[in-house]
This record gives structure tokens, sequence and C-alpha cells, in this order.
């Protein structure tokens, strides 16, 4: 488990690119035949990526997550990004996931697995994690399940889906909201205007984008704004005094990840275009 550390807005003052890239990317999240996690402490929000081959992946206590189960105090969200078919598997259930479903597993004394049916074509999860303070039931929600709202506009180069997976329209969370978001053809901005969620930490994981194609990705404060260079599988973690915005060269997907005060999706400051610098 790699771990990053909570930082303050006045380190993005002097950071170099080097340091704000070690910082708050996460540039090899799925890397195949290994789980791979990072635990920031912003909001203790848990990152992570497995691909498992022919043998299952097991997520597993480590680093500051010191407990008997990873989830005896976590709640966990897990995206299936792409690849072939597979599972995750929880104390024995197994869940079978196709791309772009979502399975929510609650807080306990848990023990979760993650297959591919096919090693030469192997299934691709990111998931999110957060301190829970209840158990909540476990829920899959299948892409087909979600009713994406339609927001942006064409002129504007921001027109997208917005998928609220894990979300009280769907099930039932003790702390972590977690959905993902489409871009059509042709557009590139995500998250425009941008906004703050002073009360949370929200992490962007990008994917769909072509090998050679990349996101710039927006953050800092409000008149002191920074860019992170982003590739196709690999995240960003938005501290909460930081906006979080985007513009690729093509058209691409991300899922989002928050954990806070609360798991109230429009609890958020908007920023108007003016007061960025």
């Amino acid at each position: 488990m790699e771990i990053r550390h909570a930082t303050s807005p006045d380190s993005l003052l002097t950071a170099t690119t080097a340091q704000l890239r070690q910082r708050y990317l996460v540039e090899a999240i799925l890397v195949e035949g290994e789980l791979r996690t990072v635990y920031s402490h912003e909001d203790r929000l848990v990152l992570g990526g497995a691909v498992p081959l022919r043998a299952p992946l097991a997520l597993r206590p480590d680093g500051p997550v010191n407990s008997p189960t990873f989830l005896t105090h976590r709640e966990l969200g897990v995206l299936h990004t792409g690849g072939g078919a597979g599972a995750v598997i929880v104390d024995g259930q197994r869940f079978a996931l196709e791309p772009l479903d979502m399975l929510y597993v609650g807080r306990g004394e848990r023990m979760v697995d993650f297959v591919s049916s096919d090693a030469d074509h192997p299934a691709r999860f990111y998931f999110a994690s957060a301190v829970a303070h209840r158990a909540c039931a476990d829920g899959l929600v299948a892409r087909s399940e979600v009713v994406p709202i339609e927001i942006g506009t064409t002129v504007g180069a921001s027109k997208r889906k917005l998928y609220k997976v894990i979300h009280p329209d769907h099930l039932e969370t003790a702390n972590l909201l977690m959905g993902y978001t489409e871009l059509l053809d042709g557009q590139i901005w995500n998250t425009m205007p941008p906004h703050l969620h002073d009360r949370r930490t929200e992490a962007y994981f990008y994917f769909g984008l072509p090998v050679n194609d990349r996101v710039l990705h927006l953050m800092g404060q409000p008149g002191e704004t920074r860019h992170l260079l982003v590739s196709n599988e690999q995240a960003v973690i938005s501290p909460p005094w930081s906006i979080h915005a985007g513009a690729g060269t093509c058209a691409y997907a991300f899922c989002w990840a928050m954990a806070g005060e609360n798991n109230t999706y429009t609890d958020l400051d908007q920023v108007p275009l003016a007061a960025l610098v």
C-alpha cells in the first residue's frame, strides 16, 4: 500500500511538476496480475485497482488499514472498467460484473477477492474505499439499471452523461458516493465550470483514453490553479480545498468517488470562471 499524506494549499505555491504528480497523481493503479492500493490521509480515502489473471487477488488489511479485515471499519465501491468478464467474491458470495457495472460492499469483517473469467482477457477493476460508521447492505448495480443525466453543452464542448451509481437513488451507504461520467464524441471538458467540496475529498479515475491521448486536469485553489497531464487509467486525488476539472484531447470517461463529512451529492460550492487564475 502506498501512502499519500494530506496537504495544504500553500504547498502548491512552490511545488514542481514532479512534486505535484507525486502528491496527487496515481500513475499505475491497474497492473495485470496485481492488486494495488493507495491510502490518502485526505478523509482516509483508499483507491485501488485489481487485474486478476489465473489466480484470485485478495483485498486484505495493509498499511494504516490495521484491522482484522480490510472492511472491518470501511465500505467499498468497485467499478468494472473494461476487459473481460469477472467477479468480486465477498464472503463466498460471487457478484459477476460486466464492464461498467458497479458493486457496493458494506462494512464488516468481510473477505473480498477479485477474479477474472478468462486470464487471457482479464477484468479490470477500479475501487475506492471510505471509513464507514455503520454497516449497509451490499448491492450490485448494473449499467443498464442507471439512467444517466445529460449535462453540459455542445457549444461549450462539455456535453456528457453522468451516472450516479453508489448513490441514494440506488442503495444506502454510510459515507461513500461513487459513479462515472462519459463525455460524448467531440466533447472535451468535464466539471466545467468547476466547484469545491469543502466537506469532502474526491478522486477522479480517468479511463477510455487511447494510449497517446491525455487529459489536462486542473486543480488548486481558484486563485492559484495548477494542472496535471493524466494518461489512461490514472487517478487524481482532489483535496477539499481544490477545484477539479479537466479537458481532454478526445472524449473519455472518469470514475468519481467521494468521502468526508456527508454523502450528499449536491453539497458543493460553485466556482465562477472569473474566479479562476
